[in-house]
This record gives structure tokens, sequence and C-alpha cells, in this order.
């Protein structure tokens, strides 16, 4: 049950490209509540590998949130009510994760969220593919994309760590994963921050979903992208329009 009607809002679109070089093309777009810096396909098929944003350039830290990678696909960066996490491969089972802006991204996307509706999730609901029907199914009158987390306990997780090799070319997804470390979780309260769009498959999200999720241990210990969930019991947050 949505305890709060939601709203329409139908907000104007700027879109400008542009592209330093044939090497590092950069795909910028500025919402009025989200901002995206390139793109993942660039990173993935163009192999944009380098920092297109310092994270400490992003000046309104307050309630900000964000994902992507670091640069040259050496860590995952989150940002979760302005803190910003940065996670790094430190063997097959272990990472560690840092509180730091000092950091860069080849592609990002954040947003400043002040306020939130709580949205009550079904007990039946527990995988990634029922949420993502769940999320676009309830938001047919919400203007996207738009930013969500979540909060509460997962009975598994698994969340993954990219550690590309120092000096590696990345002309495909396939070799932009290389090195990359899968860390399995279980009965963990966590912290889900994601980004929902049904138009920027490619952009910010993976072409064969509509969401781009980071989760982040209650203890901030543990910090990746998340691929797969089983959810034990965790509330929904939309932003207040």
């Amino acid at each position: 049950m949505i305890h709060k009607k939601l709203l329409l809002g139908i907000t104007a679109l700027t879109f400008f490209a542009c592209k330093t070089d044939s090497n590092t093309p950069t795909v910028s777009e500025t919402y009025p509540d989200i901002a995206i810096v390139r793109a993942m396909k660039n990173v993935m098929w163009d192999g944009a590998l380098d920092g297109a944003i310092l994270l400490d350039t992003i000046a309104n830290k307050n309630g900000l949130y964000g994902l992507g990678p670091k640069s040259f696909l050496t860590g995952e960066l989150t940002i979760f009510d302005g803190h910003s996490y940065v996670s790094r491969v430190t063997s097959d089972s272990t990472m560690v994760v840092e509180e730091s802006y000092n950091v860069s991204a080849p592609f990002f996307v954040h947003a400043n969220i002040q306020e939130w509706e709580t949205i009550e999730l079904p007990t039946s609901l527990k995988t990634i593919t029922q949420l993502e029907l769940f999320i676009d199914s309830n938001t047919k009158a919400f203007k996207r994309p738009f930013t969500f987390k979540m909060r509460g306990k997962a009975s598994k997780a698994t969340i993954h760590i990219q550690n590309l090799p120092e000096g590696s070319k990345v002309s495909s997804p396939k070799e932009a994963h290389q090195g990359q470390v899968n860390y399995p979780l279980e009965n963990e309260t966590v912290d889900i921050v994601g980004f929902f769009s049904t138009e920027h498959q490619g952009i910010f999200t993976h072409h064969d979903s509509f969401m781009h999720m980071h989760l982040i241990t209650q203890d901030r210990k543990k910090m990746g992208h998340l691929d797969d969930i089983e959810i034990e019991n965790m509330v929904l947050y939309l932003p207040k329009l």
C-alpha cells in the first residue's frame, strides 16, 4: 500500500552531448532531480575508463544519493544520504570499504532527495525481478527516472566489485568484467540505493534491467553492485513530490 498518493510530476529535460576525443566520449544529462555523467555503454563498449567526474566536485551533498564504478573499474562507489563509500577487492572473499569523496567515476548517476514516501512491500516479494515489476506497476504516475532506496533484512544477497587488472583495454562488457569478484551475503541488515528508468538501459542501467542498485551493509563493512537478493523484511522508499 502506498501511504501517500503518488502525484504526476512533469519536468523539463535538458540534454547535451559532448565528446572530448574519439576515445573518451562523454554523454551528460541534467534533470531537475537526477544528474547523469557519461554513460555505462561508453565504458563497456568504448573503453572510456578514466574519471568523468570527481565526486568531491558535487556541490550539494545534502541528501545526496549516487552510484557507479570507480575509475578504471577498480572498485564500486555508493553515496547514501550524503556519505560516500568506496569498496575495493582485497581477496576472493574479502573487501575493504572506506568513506571518501576523493575518488572519481567513469560514469555516475546521482540525485539529492530530502523527503521520501514509504511503500509497503508484499510479504511474497522476494527477488529483484519481483521488485522491478512491483516498482514499475506502482509508479505509473510517477516521474521517471527516479531514485529509490530500501532498508531492512536480506536473507541472502550477492554483490560484486569491479576489479579490472591494471592496463586492461575494454571494448565489450565481457572485457569490462575481467577480475570482477562476487561476494555472497547471508542474514544481513542492509541499505540499498537504486535508480529506476525504462528509458536509460545502457546509460545507467544494464541492457536487461530497468534498475541499477548498490547495497551496503548496516555496519558499512561490505558494499557493491547488487546482483541478486532474497528479501526477508524490507521497506521501500520513493522520493516525495
